[in-house]
């Protein structure tokens, strides 16, 4: 296991880190994690050197703290890192921070967590937590020793994540970043700014949902011409640690052979390792995969708000993502979203507000029809 810097924190963590939210359900069907063996493969993971442990209170309908709590036992909490973060719901004043912390703490089996996030948050929930204190909470939590860094885990634009990291002083941040989402969120500016802070940043969705693990035809076949032979996960997290700002990879594994391919992959790691032959692959790949796309939609939402409510920035991304990774919308978290929320092609009429607001200048009211189509 190859081990990197934290930044300015003067630590080192194992590159490869490991996702605690993805465990299966026991061999039944139900969506109770298998403890047995989700605690198998913690300790699996740690055997290995993993030392970076991320979870959340939220994770697995908030059974993740309690079962990583029992996987520690037994000598190996001194072995390793814990994250785990404050989703805003939760909280509302400091009565309730510091009852969600010394839940978090007690279901953890431990008296502190290494790094403590404000979870997924934009510009809108950063402020929310500042409005309640949650700042001022963190300052005093780390002078008592029950969280040693502060930290936050970012979905949001790059405009947003440049004034939180500025307004704070952070110890850690976390990243939704891949070789397809380096314009996305945060992106590569948003890594780059980071680095020149000496903030350490934790990577998230480095397989971008799993959807970077298995290539389509014509990226496999990009990958299948190259002299040195690697499968798409390791080709995906060797870009990702070529980077040096990077501090953490996370990957969720849910069975044995998983975490020992990770083991493996992330022995080989290591910051400007990749030659430029390589680089030129994955911008190749990246491109192959942007061909890919269905419709054009830049997402800049100049088409919204829809007056029947269609949300069409968001069903043209689902359609992309079926053709660019083969995701199947029914299993899709953003489909189910609007088809409950009743934000579904079935409600357009037609109007034309959309197109006439188009600087793409798309053929919206046709798409969204042959989409819907499609997906239903």
């Amino acid at each position: 296991m190859k081990y990197r810097q934290f930044g300015k924190l003067g630590i080192q963590g194992s590159a490869f880190g490991l996702g605690c939210m993805r465990f299966n359900g026991n061999a039944s069907g139900d969506s109770v994690i298998d403890e047995e063996k989700a605690i198998s493969l913690i300790r699996r993971a740690i055997d290995g050197g993993v030392t970076y442990m991320d979870t959340a209170y939220v994770y697995l309908d908030k059974t993740s703290e309690t079962v990583l709590g029992k996987a520690l036992k037994d000598g190996y909490r001194e072995k390793v890192t814990i994250a785990t973060k404050m989703p805003d719901s939760a909280v509302h004043n400091r009565e309730e921070m510091e009852a969600l912390l010394d839940e978090e703490l007690k279901k953890l089996q431990t008296d502190h967590i290494d790094f403590y996030l404000m979870h997924g948050i934009d510009r809108k929930k950063y402020e929310y937590f500042k409005s309640i204190g949650a700042r001022e909470f963190f300052d005093d939590k780390k002078r008592e020793g029950k969280i040693r860094y502060k930290c936050f885990s970012f979905h949001g634009p790059y405009e947003e994540f440049e004034y939180i990291l500025q307004d704070y002083d952070w110890d850690m941040v976390q990243i939704q970043y891949n070789f397809m989402d380096v314009d996305n969120q945060a992106g590569t500016r948003g890594l780059e700014l980071a680095g020149r802070l000496g903030i350490p940043v934790v990577i998230m969705e480095g397989l971008l949902g799993g959807r970077l693990a298995h290539a389509p035809e014509n990226v496999q076949a990009l990958y299948d011409a190259f002299p040195v032979k690697r499968s798409p996960v390791e080709w995906a997290f060797r870009w990702l640690c070529n980077h040096p700002e990077v501090a953490t990879v996370l990957s969720g594994c849910n069975e044995a052979e998983q975490i020992d391919d990770n083991l493996r992959i992330f022995d080989t790691v290591g910051a400007g390792i990749m030659p430029p032959e390589e680089l030129t692959l994955m911008e190749n790949v990246r491109k192959a995969y942007l061909d890919r796309t269905r419709i054009g939609c830049t997402g800049c939402r100049y088409c919204m708000p829809c007056p029947q409510g269609v949300d069409i920035p968001r069903i043209f991304s689902i359609r992309n993502n079926m053709s660019l990774y083969g995701v199947d919308p029914k299993k899709d978290w953003g489909y189910q979203a609007i088809c409950k929320e009743g934000h579904t092609p079935a409600n357009c009429i037609g109007c034309g507000a959309c197109e006439a607001a188009c600087p793409q200048h798309l053929p919206i009211i046709e798409e969204l029809q042959k989409i819907w189509k499609e997906m239903a």
